[in-house]
C-alpha cells in the first residue's frame, strides 16, 4: 500500500473592523488615498509526506501589534525543528527553538533568543 502525501491550507483576515481613510504625501509631493485597520489574521499550512519523508508546516495568528508564531519542519538528518515565537510591540521577538528526534545538538533543552 501506497501511503500519500497530504496537505492543508488555512486562512482568515487580514484585517477587522472598518477602515480609517489617510492621506498619504510621497516623496514628490504627490497625495494618495490608503486605509488602515486593525490587523486581526491567521493562517496556517502543511505538508506531509510519507514517501519523501517531508514534513513542515507552519501557523501564526495576528491581531493588532500581538503575533504569535509556529513552524516545524523535519531535517533530512530525522532532526524535527519546532520554532515557536511572538513578538511583543513593546518588549521586541521572543523565540523558543526545540529540536528532537535526532540531530539534536542542544540536548532535550532547546534554545530561547531575545
Amino acid at each position: 500500500m501506497t501511503e500519500h502525501a497530504h496537505s492543508f491550507a488555512h486562512f482568515y483576515g487580514p484585517v477587522k473592523g472598518p477602515g480609517d481613510e489617510i492621506i498619504v504625501h510621497d516623496k514628490h509631493g504627490h497625495q494618495q488615498v490608503d486605509y488602515v485597520a486593525h490587523s486581526k489574521y491567521e493562517f496556517a499550512y502543511g505538508v506531509e509526506d510519507h514517501h519523501t519523508g517531508d514534513y513542515h508546516g507552519q501557523k501564526e495568528h495576528r491581531d493588532g501589534e500581538k503575533v504569535t508564531d509556529e513552524y516545524v519542519i523535519k531535517e533530512p538528518g530525522g532532526n524535527t525543528r519546532t520554532v515557536t515565537y511572538h513578538v511583543d510591540p513593546h518588549g521586541g521577538f521572543f523565540a523558543h527553538v526545540h529540536n528532537s528526534g535526532g540531530n539534536n545538538h542542544y540536548g532535550d533543552h532547546g534554545q530561547e533568543y531575545h
